[in-house]
C-alpha cells in the first residue's frame, strides 16, 4: 500500500487565516490517523506579497497547535527544497518539456495589450480569457523574439471543446466545460513559477497522495489534471474543503476580527479549545462526542465525515467551549495566564491574585473578559440605589440603610483582615441581630461592589480590597443611602 503524503502549502503573506489552520489540521490528521507523512511546503513564489516573519508565524502557529511536520524547510527531508523560491530552477525544464509536447506555448504579449483586450471584453459584457493570440507562432517567429530578448511568459494549452472531469472525496464527481478553462500563465515574466503550476510539480516531486485544499480550488483543478495527464504522472486524491464562515452569508473577515489564528489567541481563547471547536467546523465524528484532544481527533478523523456545506464558525459555541477548558485547567496554569489580565486594572494593588483566581476560574470564559470583570476592585463603579433591591433577599434602601448601620462598626471592629475572620464576624452579628443573611449579604455585597454579580460574595470581596478600601466603600455607601 502506498504511504499516504498530505502537504500544507501555505503562502509567507501575514497572520494565519482559520481556514488555513484547519486546512492544515485536516492535513495533520489524515496522515497522522494513516500512518503517514505530514509535510510543510512554503510557496513564496508571489514574491510581492511576502511578508517579513510571516515564515516564522506559520511554525509557530503549526507547533503551537501540536501539528509536527514531518518534512519541511527547517527539518529537511528526501524531497526537499521544502521552500518554493528554493526550488526555482526546477520548474523551467518542466514547462519546457510541456512546449515540447504541444501542451504549452509562448505567450509574447506585454500587459499593455493584455489589458486592451481585458477592456474590450468587459465593455460587451464578457468574461475575459486569453485568446491563445500567440499560440500559432511558428518556431521561427518564436526563436526571433527569445533572441531579440522578449519578455514572455508560458501558457498552459488548454482545449476549448469537451469537458474535463474528476471525482473528489467531498463533492463527488465533478464536470467542468471545456470552454471555460483559461490558458493559465506556468512561468512568469521574472522567471519564476506560478503557484498553480509550481504547486503540481512540487505535489508531484514529493509524493503528495491525498491534496486537501479549500474549495477555492474546484474550478482550477482542470487544469491541474492537464498537466499531470500531460506527463503522464498519476493524479492525486482531491479532498476538497468548504469555506469557514463567520453565518451562512458572511465570510470571517480581518475587519472584524475573526479571520486570523492570532486573533482569537490574542484574546485570551486557549490554543487547545480553538483546534477542538475548529476540527468540527466542517467535519463530524459520528457521534455526539465534542471534546478532542488532539490523539484523539486523530484515531477519530475520516475523511469520508467531511461536510458538503460551509463550516459555520459560531463564536458563541467557540466561547462555550472554551469556558469548559479553562474550568479544568491546572489552577497554576490558570493563574500564570490570568495574572497578565489581571495587571492590566490591578496592578499595584496588592491584591491577592491567588485568591482572586480561584473565584474566577469558574466564571471566565475567555481570558481577555476579565479586566472588566475585576475593574470593580480598582475602582468603585457607579450605580443606582435601586441595586439594592431584592425581592428573594426580602430587601430595599431602607432595609439596607439598617443593616448596613449595624454592620459598619462590627467591620470597622476587625483588625485580623482574613476572609475566615470577616466571615465568622459578621455571621456571628447576624445570627445576634437576628436578621436574615441575605437581608444582610446583599445589601453588604452592593455597597462594596457597585454589582449586581461578582466573582465571590461580600467576604470574598471585602478580603480582596482589604480593610482601608472596604470602609471606605462602606462609609461611601452610607452617604449615598442619606
Amino acid at each position: 500500500m502506498t504511504e499516504v503524503r498530505t502537504r500544507f502549502a501555505p503562502s509567507p503573506t501575514g497572520f494565519m487565516h482559520l481556514g488555513g489552520v484547519r486546512t492544515a489540521l485536516y492535513n495533520y490528521l489524515y496522515a497522522k490517523k494513516m500512518g503517514g507523512k505530514f509535510i510543510l511546503r512554503i510557496e513564496d513564489t508571489d514574491q510581492n506579497r511576502i511578508v517579513d516573519g510571516a515564515v516564522d508565524v506559520i511554525y509557530d502557529t503549526l507547533r503551537g497547535c501540536g501539528m509536527e511536520w514531518d518534512e519541511g524547510p527547517d527539518v529537511g527531508g528526501n524531497f526537499g527544497p521544502y521552500v518554493q523560491s528554493d526550488r526555482k530552477n526546477m520548474y523551467l525544464p518542466y514547462a519546457l518539456e510541456l512546449v515540447e509536447k504541444g501542451a504549452a506555448y509562448y505567450c509574447f504579449c506585454t500587459q499593455e495589450e493584455l489589458d486592451a483586450r481585458r477592456a474590450a471584453a468587459e465593455a460587451k459584457g464578457e468574461v475575459f480569457k486569453y485568446d491563445k493570440h500567440c499560440l500559432n507562432l511558428s518556431k521561427e517567429e518564436i526563436q526571433a523574439k527569445l533572441d531579440a530578448g522578449l519578455p514572455y511568459v508560458i501558457r498552459l494549452n488548454c482545449p476549448n471543446e469537451g469537458e474535463s472531469s474528476y471525482d473528489d472525496v467531498v463533492f463527488g464527481h465533478i464536470s467542468f466545460p471545456n470552454s471555460d478553462l483559461d490558458d493559465m500563465v506556468l512561468i512568469k515574466a521574472d522567471g519564476m513559477p506560478t503557484y498553480n503550476f509550481a504547486n503540481v510539480i512540487d505535489d508531484h516531486l514529493m509524493g503528495i497522495t491525498h491534496v486537501m485544499r479549500g474549495m477555492e480550488y474546484l474550478s482550477s483543478t482542470p487544469k491541474y489534471n492537464l498537466l499531470y495527464n500531460a506527463f503522464g504522472w498519476e493524479i492525486p486524491t482531491y479532498v476538497h474543503l468548504t469555506t469557514v464562515m463567520r453565518d451562512a452569508q458572511h465570510k470571517l473577515s480581518k475587519r472584524d476580527g475573526d479571520a486570523y489564528y492570532s486573533d482569537f489567541i490574542d484574546k485570551g481563547y486557549l490554543k487547545e479549545a480553538l483546534i477542538n471547536y475548529l476540527a468540527l467546523v466542517g467535519w463530524n465524528p459520528g457521534d455526539d462526542r465534542e471534546f478532542f484532544t488532539m490523539d484523539e481527533l486523530v484515531e477519530a478523523f475520516d475523511i469520508k465525515r467531511l461536510n458538503t456545506s460551509p463550516g459555520i464558525f459560531d463564536v458563541t459555541k467557540l466561547t462555550w467551549m472554551n469556558a469548559q477548558y479553562i474550568s479544568k485547567m491546572d489552577f497554576e496554569a490558570y493563574l500564570e495566564m490570568a495574572t497578565p489580565w489581571f495587571d492590566k486594572v490591578l496592578a499595584g494593588k496588592n491584591m491577592d491574585y491567588r485568591r482572586l483566581a480561584e473565584l474566577m476560574q469558574g466564571r471566565t470564559e475567555v481570558f481577555n473578559r476579565i479586566p472588566d470583570m475585576v475593574a470593580f476592585l480598582a475602582e468603585m463603579p457607579e450605580y443606582g440605589l435601586d441595586l439594592y433591591f431584592h425581592k428573594k433577599m426580602k430587601c430595599d434602601e431602607a432595609v439596607a440603610k439598617e443593616n448596613l448601620t449595624l454592620m459598619l462598626p462590627v467591620i470597622e471592629g476587625i483588625n485580623d483582615w482574613t476572609e475566615e475572620n470577616l466571615h465568622d464576624t459578621v455571621m456571628a452579628a447576624i445570627a445576634e441581630s437576628g436578621k436574615k443573611n441575605g437581608a444582610v449579604l446583599w445589601p453588604l455585597r452592593i455597597a462594596v461592589s457597585g454589582l449586581a454579580n461578582t466573582p465571590g460574595g461580600a467576604f470574598e470581596i471585602m478580603y480582596l480590597l482589604g480593610r482601608e478600601e472596604t470602609l471606605c466603600r462602606l462609609h461611601a455607601a452610607m452617604e449615598k443611602l442619606g
